[in-house]
């Protein structure tokens, strides 16, 4: 399931998709409500009905280092497709819709056709198709307008925390006072020692959305560390996609315990 893991990580590449930059330079930033930045976010939501995206990704583990050729497509609301090959050769597809998450992995033959429990199983928090979308798309995993939230400046960001800390599981927003989409987003999982951290730098603005260039995500599982640097060669908005997605015959099926 390596593969499938590279991918599952991917999901959280878009976080802060449509920040200007990392880190915004000039005059000090502005001291204003939690809800005011919450509501600035939710009105700057993504606008367009398809992604096409091309991107290459570098992975490293302690145990693997490999480079693979991520194809990604999106029709908002309805799909989330992704096709991982390397060297032109194909090696993995995962189909995401409302209902359920397919997956086939090429070099060890292996499928998963089910729900949202194996992409809740390796990020650590319970998924539904609403909330990968919103990762992919800019938006909050969370909903901050249902949650209790204060706010600082830090690091010349607006980072949003819970009033009242989960001793399992903690999550941050931060977010760009130019626009206030998402700059970085960090996941921890206390109890199974979990921490998912990525930061963005290079932007590019495509047809008025801003997308990034180059991405780096780190990812610790106990003592275990993961990294991938992704760089987009393509990026289109409102383009007719096809989503062809199917299991080959003599797959084995992963069952999850």
């Amino acid at each position: 399931m390596k593969y499938f893991k590279i991918i599952v990580i991917l999901l959280l590449v878009f976080t802060s998709c449509r920040s200007s930059k990392n880190v915004v330079d000039g005059a000090a930033i502005e001291a204003i409500s939690t809800k005011k930045i919450i509501n600035n976010h939710y009105s700057n939501n993504f606008n367009q009905k398809t992604i096409d995206a091309k991107l290459n990704a570098k992975y490293s583990d302690k145990k693997t280092a490999v480079s693979i050729t991520i194809k990604l497509r999106i029709e908002k609301d309805k799909t989330i497709w992704m096709s991982a090959t390397k060297l032109g050769f194909p090696l993995a597809k995962v189909i995401i819709t409302p209902k359920r998450v397919s997956y086939y992995e090429k070099l060890q033959g292996t499928y998963f056709d089910g729900d949202f429990s194996l992409l809740s199983k390796f990020l650590g928090t319970e998924l539904d198709f609403e909330k990968v979308q919103n990762i992919l798309l800019g938006q909050a995993i969370l909903n901050l307008k249902k949650g209790d939230y204060n706010s600082k400046i830090e690091d010349r960001l607006y980072e949003i925390y819970p009033k009242k800390e989960n001793e399992l599981f903690g999550i941050l927003f931060f977010m760009n006072p130019d626009n206030f989409k998402l700059n970085r987003q960090e996941i921890k999982n206390e109890e199974k020692k979990q921490l998912l951290s990525v930061s963005y730098s290079g932007y590019k603005k495509i047809k008025g959305e801003q997308f990034p260039e180059n991405i780096d995500i780190r990812a610790i599982d106990h003592t275990n560390i993961t990294t991938i640097n992704i760089t987009y060669n393509s990026v289109e908005f409102n383009e007719k996609l096809t989503f062809p997605f199917e299991i080959p015959n003599g797959y084995k099926e992963i069952i999850l315990k």
